[in-house]
């Protein structure tokens, strides 16, 4: 199946579609800039299914466009039927979900190594591929392809107030050091600056890769 197949099939919402689009995008533009790395399409495909269960974990309510047209009660009840499926777990989710599509350790074990509250471990992992796949998504915020000072500033935004989100400064300071260094890890060996992945080269990208087989 492509990944546009999967998404409907999966009944992930637009914004969300978008997202794991645009990491993917991100990603490949990085994987590519990269002399002889051979992993894009299992980093790719990681990006690609990264957040296929936060449905579970999202404010449906906070950008209220991101509903239409289905609607609100469309969506809530999307989320329901999510949550009695997986659990309220949206990285356990995902990790369910790619189990369910492919036979595959390796893309799990990416796929569980994205996430803010993983990056100091991924700053010390020896692997590429996850650094790869992890700052992608920090590239990446609701609109678009972003820095990462944007990302975290963002994400400090949309959590503000949440308990189940919260994470107190000294341990915000330090993963965001951590991010820090990843991209400096990431961009260190590759031919390319973080200001060289825009939005407008991702979009292009994202276009093509909505015809991405997972197998």
């Amino acid at each position: 199946m492509t990944i546009q197949e999967i998404y409907k099939k999966y009944k992930i919402m637009p914004i969300l579609q978008i997202h794991q689009l645009k990491v993917a995008a991100v990603a490949k533009i990085i994987c590519d800039s990269i002399p002889n790395f051979d992993e894009t399409r299992e980093v790719v495909t990681t990006c690609l299914l990264h957040d296929m269960g936060n449905i579970i974990k999202f404010d449906l309510g906070y950008f209220p466009d991101s509903v239409e047209p289905e609607g609100l009660e469309y969506w809530e009840k999307v989320q329901n039927e999510y949550i009695q499926k997986y659990g309220r777990d949206e990285h356990h989710a995902t990790q369910m979900i790619i189990a369910e599509l492919l036979n595959s350790e390796k893309i799990m074990d990416y796929a569980n190594q994205v996430g803010f509250s993983k990056l100091q471990e991924t700053k010390k992992d020896k692997s590429l591929a996850k650094k790869i796949c992890a700052y992608s998504d920090m590239r990446v915020g609701p609109h678009g392809v972003i820095s990462i000072q944007e990302r975290v500033a963002d994400g400090r935004k949309r959590y503000e107030g949440r308990r189940d989100r919260a994470i107190n400064f000294d341990t915000f300071s330090v993963v965001v050091d951590a991010l820090k260094e990843v991209e400096r890890q990431v961009c260190g060996v590759s031919n390319m600056k973080p200001g060289d992945i825009t939005d407008d080269v991702a979009d292009k990208i994202a276009e093509e890769l909505k015809n991405f087989e997972i197998v």
